[in-house]
């Protein structure tokens, strides 16, 4: 449990996932919540609940001090700030940067706009901004992609908006995280897939693991992208502005065939309720919805489906540039992460000592 800070209005916790018992007892306390990009739960900060708490975990529960708020604190933008803002997202609408690419940089732009406000801009050196990063690292100890994404921006207003070299700019990263990428069984998959009994909730979940969706490709998918004479599913505009192909499972097509009767939709292949796009948020409520109802792994979403997507044709043999390119990465080197996550066993792998006595009887000890 991390101590709450004064007036804090809701306590959190990190429960690990081996404590199954305890985290199913936890989240039926009320007001329980779980916060997916931090991986951590929480309650309303209330005395009956830190008490359940505790008869809960008894001699489990360890109290961490927090040293302040670790929030970058929000601030009102003079107008200058403004001004260099307005100037960087000009350049950026130019360079066909994505909407949201534009709203994430500059968010960390302002922070770096505010702490160089009296310094000529031209003239920030490289350590200087470092400088900067550390001192975001060490006093809001913001996390290994913020750190990424404060750099990518900063690079890009001295890259394109100042028109500044850009060797010169090559600031310090984190060292790249060899994490592996979350992936579910068949049997984990197939579960949380057909528990939506609602038929578009149902076709969505079945689209992402299907062709190996981003939830972002999914809610911009449109009627005329389901190429079902050609066999594949057209992604337009995806990550890096690139478009490409992907498979069209008959299944997926069948199911997709059956949703289109009973929705009609108009131009957007999964309209809300009020026919515009769908949203992202809408297909993290049902996919987590079917998690908890299947008592799948919680810590995955639905991008989850996605590695599992690219997983499961790896285990199959499929050709790895095949997936490279349904998944739309650049390079094989981003897809041969997945080859890390085959799971090693002497179903998936012959050693090398049962080839050696192949040929020969294998002589165990005599007996003396």
């Amino acid at each position: 449990m991390y101590k709450p800070l004064n007036n804090s209005g809701r306590v959190k916790f990190h429960i690990p996932y081996s404590m199954k018992r305890e985290r199913e007892i936890f989240k039926k306390l009320p007001g329980s919540f779980y916060h997916y990009n931090q991986k951590l739960w929480s309650l309303p900060n209330v005395p009956s609940n830190i008490s359940e708490v505790k008869k809960i975990f008894k001699d489990l529960l360890i109290i961490e001090e927090t040293e302040g708020s670790t929030t970058v604190p929000e601030f009102t933008v003079s107008e200058k700030i403004q001004a260099e803002l307005d100037r960087n997202h000009q350049k950026m609408m130019l360079k066909g940067f994505s909407a949201a690419t534009i709203k994430n940089y500059e968010s960390n732009l302002k922070q770096f706009f505010r702490y160089f406000e009296t310094a000529d801009l031209r003239k920030v050196t490289k350590e200087q901004i470092e400088g900067f990063v550390y001192y975001l690292i060490t006093k809001y100890k913001i996390s290994e992609q913020k750190q990424n994404q404060l750099i990518n921006a900063i690079k890009c207003y001295y890259e394109h908006t100042l028109e500044l070299p850009r060797e010169y700019y090559s600031i310090t990263r984190p060292t790249k995280s060899k994490d592996l990428p979350n992936v579910l069984s068949e049997d984990e998959v197939r579960k949380i897939i057909n528990h939506p009994t609602n038929l578009k909730h149902k076709a969505i979940l079945h689209a992402i693991y299907g062709a190996g969706l981003r939830v972002g490709e999914v809610v911009r998918l449109r009627v005329t992208d389901i190429r079902s004479t050609d066999g594949y599913i057209f992604i337009k505009d995806s990550k890096g502005k690139k478009d490409r192909h992907t498979v069209l499972s008959d299944m997926l097509l069948k199911l997709l065939r059956a949703y289109y009767k009973a929705y009609k939709p108009s131009y957007w292949l999964f309209e809300g309720q009020d026919g515009g796009q769908y949203t992202a948020q809408s297909i993290q409520r049902i996919y987590r919805k079917a998690v908890k109802a299947t008592q799948g792994n919680p810590w995955s979403t639905p991008h989850t489906l996605r590695h599992s997507f690219a997983t499961h044709l790896m285990q199959r043999g499929v050709n790895i540039r095949y997936i490279q390119s349904a998944l739309g990465h650049s390079s094989t080197k981003t897809t041969e992460v997945y080859t890390r996550v085959l799971g090693i066993s002497n179903k998936t792998l012959k050693s090398p000592l049962d080839t050696l006595y192949e040929t020969v009887t294998f002589e165990t000890d005599k007996p003396t």
